[in-house]
């Protein structure tokens, strides 16, 4: 069981709110492949806690990596040999809901169990988040105050993050990575994707994690990301915006250290206040740590 330090203890609290562990070998994470280069590895909880000790990131909630259950019991069985990990965002299977009501009922025993989200960006459907079975098990969700994560929402997906925000109001909608923007692509895909994103940020039922932004198509530094970063405060505001590392996958971009840093380089302009709400208060807030 791994603890805080004193050092961590007086510092200001900050939580990353996406963190991805896995082990491959064991017939899950079928998506990291050898192309993936340096992801094709298995990444440990002690990995990620000497990552984020090194840049004072004291806490941090999983996120799963797989569509499986097995995935989620892995990182439940993590986050209750390690403190740190305050909270797992694990998976349901959306498109089953008494399977998912099943699952849903054992797992939100676990006081770690905080969040649900599933791969839908590999889902080539553009209307799954319609389907009535969908919105069934979205429905166990509201009702059991447990957020939904949406990855990668962007092209496909975040215009029906909207609608279901606007469908089911009790539900609480994480829009992970800003919806994944298309950086280093036409002005007119980035003007859609900023006019989508402020319809999800105008339901009052949706909140954001600044994460995932390193992408092959474009340079990732906080200078290339103004645009993104201005796009997002203006449409959320600083207290409906979280920080979330991303890590391993944000070693694509850069090292650990280079995602604090450009976070940090982002929003030097915030109050203390709002500061905190993006480093830690928005995070405990929704997924209530």
């Amino acid at each position: 069981m791994s603890s805080l330090n004193a050092a961590e203890r007086s510092a200001p609290l900050r939580l990353d709110s996406h963190l991805h562990l896995w082990a491959l070998g064991d017939g899950q994470y079928s998506w990291v492949q050898p192309a993936h280069g340096i992801l094709y590895d298995t990444f440990t909880p002690e990995m990620a806690r000497q990552a984020l000790a090194a840049q004072g990131v004291g806490q941090a909630i999983l996120v799963q990596a797989d569509d499986t259950a097995a995935d989620t019991e892995a990182m439940l069985a993590a986050a209750a040999a390690h403190d740190w990990i305050v909270g797992v965002v694990g998976w349901l299977p959306l498109e089953e809901p008494s399977a998912a009501a099943a699952l849903l009922e054992r797992w939100a025993e676990n006081d770690k169990f905080c969040g649900v989200r599933t791969l839908i960006h590999s889902d080539p459907r553009p209307h799954v988040l319609e389907l009535e079975t969908v919105r069934a098990s979205l429905a166990l969700l509201a009702r059991a105050g447990i957020p939904f994560d949406v990855p990668d929402a962007f092209p496909r997906h975040l215009r029906q993050v909207a609608d279901l925000a606007a469908a089911m109001p009790e539900l609480m909608i994480v829009v992970d990575h800003l919806g994944k923007p298309p950086r280093g692509g036409t002005a007119e895909q980035m003007q859609l994707w900023a006019k989508q994103l402020g319809d999800v940020a105008a339901l009052p039922n949706t909140v954001a994690k600044v994460s995932g932004l390193h992408t092959d198509a474009a340079e990732f530094s906080a200078q290339a990301l103004e645009q993104v970063w201005d796009v997002a405060l203006e449409a959320f505001g600083p207290h409906r915006l979280m920080f979330g590392g991303d890590w391993p996958v944000s070693l694509l971009g850069g090292s650990y250290a280079q995602t604090i840093q450009l976070a940090a380089t982002l929003m030097d302009s915030l109050s203390e206040a709002e500061s905190q709400a993006f480093w830690a208060g928005t995070a405990q807030r929704v997924y209530k740590r």
